[in-house]
């Protein structure tokens, strides 16, 4: 299956060098190029694409809000790609609903795999930032307000072990090995669990999950 991919960078260079990468693989089609946030989400309503690889820093709509706008319509799964290691970047890309994070510096082959990652629905975040992101998120649950915290009793059984899976941050591949159960059946567990809780992405589901301490059975 071809994975169809925006890409969304406000400097021309870079956003060439991405574009000139991904097509090296034939499984991925850049299916359109945007200078700024605004371009990328009006590319992703129209394209439809799997993936969205957006810059934090553009013009008009930067790439928080323009991820936020494409995960709340469902449009794209997100990547996004920067220069900068911020906490305020990788908090609020997350937040947004992301499903990964990564840095510009990245090597050509494991950008083509992220792309594919997210694509399959896993997630995928800088090494660098992975440390910082957990510590943040456990020491500061994100549910400040109890009345606002997803109710895990809305959830099958079965339903919370693909939870479990997700807080140890396996992938769906891996989660279905755990399970005994097919791949295709995890993702549909995985996007009933986001309706359900109300959740943006499968890393917020992970800090859900770790932080209600469930784990992956056995």
């Amino acid at each position: 299956m071809t994975i169809r991919v925006v890409v969304a960078d406000d400097q021309p260079a870079v956003r060439s060098g991405i574009v000139l990468i991904l097509r090296t693989h034939p499984d991925i089609e850049v299916v359109g190029q945007a200078a700024d946030g605004a371009q990328a989400v009006e590319l992703c309503r129209r394209e439809r694409p799997d993936v969205a690889l957006l810059d934090v820093r553009m013009p008009v709509l930067d790439g928080i809000a323009a991820t936020r706008q494409i995960v709340a319509q469902r449009l794209a799964q997100v990547l996004i790609l920067t220069t900068f290691d911020l906490d305020e970047y990788v908090f609020g890309g997350l937040r947004a609903g992301a499903a990964g994070f990564l840095l510009k510096d990245i090597e050509a082959g494991a950008l083509a795999d992220a792309v594919r990652t997210v694509a399959r629905g896993d997630a995928i975040i800088a090494p660098a930032a992975t440390r910082r992101l957990l510590d943040r998120f456990l020491a500061a649950p994100q549910w400040t307000d109890p009345a606002a915290a997803p109710d895990l009793d809305t959830l099958t059984g079965r339903e919370q072990e693909v939870l479990g899976c997700l807080g140890a941050g396996m992938s769906n591949v891996e989660a279905a090995q755990a399970l005994a159960m097919a791949e295709a059946t995890v993702k549909t567990h995985v996007s009933r669990i986001l309706a359900k809780l109300g959740l943006r992405s499968r890393v917020q589901a992970a800090i859900l999950a770790r932080e209600h301490g469930l784990r992956p059975p056995g």
